[in-house]
C-alpha cells in the first residue's frame, strides 16, 4: 500500500495581522462604500452578546428617565410613611407583608424596607436614575477635559506637553478615596444647613469622579496625535497654512473617534461602581436616594431580610456587567485587527 501524502503545511500568521482580504470576496463586497463606525456597527449587530447588553443598558437607562412613570404605574412612592403600618417593630423592624418573608404584595412588588417600612421598588428605581445621572455627567466632563488636554498636549508638544503631562502624573499620584475622603467633610460642613444641600452633594461627587477620571483618557488622546502628527495629511494641512484649531477639530478629531468612543464605554461603569461603593462609606450621595446608601443600610439586616440587600446588588452588578461587556464588544467593533 502506498502512503496517502499530506498537502503542503501552512504556517500561521507570525503577527496578529489578519489575512488579505480577496478584493473579489462577498466579504470585500460587504463592506465596499462602508464608513468604518458602519463596519463597526455592522460587526455589533452581529455579536448576541453585544446586543443582549444594550438591551440591558437600555433597559436601566428607560428606567432611569422613566422612574416617576414607572412609580405612578405601580403606585408606590418614596414618601416616609409610619413604620408601624407596614413593618414589625417588635420583631427587629421586620416587614410585615411582601416577599419573601410573606406572600407577593402586588402593593408593593420589591417588598418594603425594615424599621422605614418605605417601598423597594420606588427606592431601586430612583437609586438607578442617581447612578446613571452621576455617572453620565461625570463621564462626559472627564471625557470632554481629557480628549481636549491630550490633543493640546499631543500636537502641541514641547512646554505645554511637559505642563499637561506634569499635570496628569500628579493627579494619578493622588489617590481617589483619600481625595474623597477629604473633600466631603468639607462639603458636609461648608453647606450642611443649606436647603440645596442634597443637590450641592451631587454637584460636589461628579466634581471630584471627573476631576479623577480624565488622566487616563487624556495620556490615550496623546499618544495618538503623536503618531498621527507626523501623516501626510496632517503635514499637508500645516503646508496650507490651516489653523491649528481647524487641524486638531477637522483633522485630528475625527481620527480619534475609536479610542474615545472606547475609553467612554469603559470609564461609565466604573464611575457607576464608585458612585455606589462611595455611598456605601458615607461619603457620596447621602442626603438622596442612591443604590449604594441602600446597601450601606440593608447590610445591617443582610441575615434576616436578604432581599433588602440583593435588589440594589443585582442592579449595581447587572448594569456595570453590561456596560463593561458592551464596552468590550465595542473596543473589537472598532479594530479592524480583531479576528471574530
Amino acid at each position: 500500500m502506498t502512503a496517502q501524502t499530506a498537502g503542503p503545511e501552512t504556517l500561521g500568521h507570525l503577527s496578529d495581522e489578519p489575512p488579505p482580504v480577496d478584493p473579489n470576496s462577498k466579504k470585500a463586497e460587504a463592506i465596499t462604500g462602508k464608513s468604518p463606525l458602519r463596519i463597526a456597527f455592522g460587526r455589533l449587530a452581529r455579536d448576541k452578546i453585544a446586543v443582549v447588553c444594550a438591551a440591558v443598558v437600555l433597559f436601566f437607562v428607560l428606567v432611569a428617565i422613566f422612574a416617576g412613570v414607572i412609580c405612578s404605574i405601580f403606585n408606590v412612592d418614596t414618601e416616609t410613611v409610619l413604620a408601624t403600618t407596614r413593618v414589625n417593630m417588635l420583631n427587629g423592624g421586620l416587614p410585615k407583608e411582601g416577599p419573601p418573608l410573606h406572600g407577593f404584595d402586588p402593593a408593593h412588588p420589591f417588598g418594603v424596607a425594615p424599621n422605614t417600612g418605605n417601598d423597594n421598588l420606588a427606592f431601586w428605581v430612583y437609586g438607578c436614575r442617581t447612578s446613571l445621572l452621576i455617572a453620565s455627567i461625570a463621564t462626559l466632563f472627564a471625557s470632554v477635559l481629557g480628549v481636549i488636554l491630550g490633543l493640546l498636549a499631543g500636537f502641541l508638544g514641547g512646554p505645554v506637553d511637559k505642563v499637561i503631562s506634569f499635570f496628569t502624573d500628579f493627579f494619578l499620584t493622588v489617590p481617589f478615596l483619600l481625595a474623597a475622603l477629604t473633600l466631603a467633610p468639607i462639603v458636609a460642613e461648608r453647606f450642611s444647613t443649606s436647603p440645596n444641600y442634597p443637590r450641592i452633594q451631587l454637584i460636589d461627587l461628579i466634581v471630584v469622579l471627573s476631576m479623577f477620571g480624565w488622566m487616563g483618557i487624556a495620556r490615550l488622546i496623546r499618544g495618538e496625535v503623536l503618531s498621527l502628527r507626523e501623516r501626510e495629511f496632517i503635514q499637508a494641512a500645516r503646508v496650507l497654512g490651516m489653523p491649528t484649531s481647524r487641524i486638531l477639530v477637522k483633522e485630528l478629531l475625527p481620527n480619534l473617534v475609536a479610542p474615545i468612543v472606547v475609553s467612554v464605554s469603559l470609564m461609565l461603569p466604573a464611575f457607576v461602581a464608585a458612585e455606589a461603593g462611595l455611598a456605601y462609606l458615607g461619603i457620596g450621595v447621602t442626603s438622596g436616594i442612591s443604590w449604594g446608601q441602600t446597601i450601606n443600610t440593608a447590610s445591617n439586616f443582610f441575615e434576616t431580610y436578604p432581599l433588602f440587600l440583593w435588589e440594589p446588588l443585582i442592579g449595581i452588578v447587572a448594569l456595570v456587567l453590561a456596560l463593561n461587556l458592551l464596552g468590550d464588544a465595542i473596543r473589537d467593533a472598532l479594530d479592524p485587527k480583531t479576528r471574530r
